[in-house]
């Protein structure tokens, strides 16, 4: 596969950084990811928009404009055949003389093949695990996992797909994806602050409001497990229902009406985007 590096296409093998990078030292460096249907990226961009924001936020600077990185994102696409991909942006602290302070920042963009949740993933749903946690910085977009990765052993043991962050009582995300809930009254909620704002999430919202009440504010831990529907969703998962919780049962354990029908609307979104996309050409 091709990888883009600093201003050239060049093959993963090839694609090396330096040990002094702080993406190494450190652990500083930002990134974003986006897929692709039928070779054509989705919500590009708002992924873009928060790049830039998420570079901004770490006091990087991207010395590529807008339309220089979908050509670049495009170039990828073009090498690679791949019809459905997922293309990665990273932007890194540069290789720093102390391993402290930030230098030229690092651009690499990667277009692999992308695994994608299904049908069948979104009947099964998720059983998940809470743990009391909160990012640094949640709204910048950076490679620090740490936790995330450091908790799979834990999640192994116990059985669990994922883990749910909360902090003083109150939930804010998965490591890589949103949750939202929906009350005994039907309201669809979703946590307001110390979360990353996902794109997919912005346009669950956006479908949510024309189909029921919608708020985006705290919710307590309580209050998710009295949830009648729970759901997570990112760019690879897309929806996916959250059916147990602490060996606690969301309504009746099985996808729920407002879940069920925000996937079939998020999933006609994306298939027409893609085909309104590949018409235009």
């Amino acid at each position: 596969m091709a990888v883009y590096f600093n201003d050239q296409f060049v093959s993963n093998e090839e694609a090396k950084l330096h040990v002094a990078d702080l993406s190494l030292q450190r652990g500083y460096a930002v990134f974003d990811f986006f897929r692709t249907v039928n070779g054509v990226p989705l919500f590009m961009d708002d992924h873009l928009d928060r790049f830039y924001a998420s570079a901004a936020g770490l006091y990087m600077t991207i010395n590529k404009n807008r339309e220089e990185l979908k050509a670049i994102v495009q170039e990828l696409l073009q090498r690679s055949s791949l019809s459905e991909a997922g293309i990665r942006l990273m932007l890194t602290g540069g290789y720093s003389a102390d391993s402290y302070h930030s230098m030229t920042p690092n651009l690499i963009i990667t277009c692999n093949p992308a695994k994608t949740a299904t049908a069948d993933d979104f009947e099964k749903g998720y059983s998940v695990i809470t743990y009391e946690h909160q990012r640094q910085l949640p709204h910048i977009k950076s490679i620090n996992y740490l936790v995330a990765v450091w908790l799979q052993p834990l999640l192994k043991e116990k059985g669990a797909d994922d883990v749910l962050y909360h902090y003083n009582n109150i939930i804010t995300e998965f490591p890589r994806s949103n949750v939202f809930i929906v009350t005994a009254d039907n309201i669809l909620v979703t946590p307001a602050r110390n979360i990353l704002y996902g794109i997919t999430r912005k346009h669950v919202l956006s479908l949510a409001a024309g189909y029921l009440p919608v708020e985006e504010r705290d919710i307590t831990l309580p209050e998710l497990m009295n949830a009648t529907e729970v759901f997570l969703t990112s760019t690879t998962k897309k929806i996916i229902p959250v059916l147990h919780i602490d060996n606690n049962t969301i309504g009746n354990g099985k996808p729920g009406p407002v879940t069920r029908e925000l996937y079939r609307q998020l999933t006609t979104l994306q298939t027409n985007l893609a085909a309104n996309e590949q018409n235009c050409h």
